[in-house]
């Protein structure tokens, strides 16, 4: 039963954040930053003044394989 309840929580996503320049904790809005090959890079901007407000990695569960 506990490793359901770990899985459960494997990841999120933030929803309010504490913004800086407005001084409170404020809705967020993810942007894509870069794709990696580790992962995915995105970062979260304050939904009042656009303001960059942290950022989180989304780790690949299987490593991506590029051909060229």
């Amino acid at each position: 039963m506990k490793t359901n309840q770990t899985e459960m929580f494997k990841e999120f996503d933030a929803t309010e954040l504490y913004c800086p320049r407005c001084k409170r904790a404020v809705p967020v809005r993810k942007r894509l930053l870069l794709i990696l090959q580790e992962g995915d890079k995105y970062e979260y901007l304050c939904a009042f003044c656009s303001e960059s407000v942290g950022t989180k990695m989304d780790r690949h569960e299987k490593p991506i394989s590029i051909i060229i």
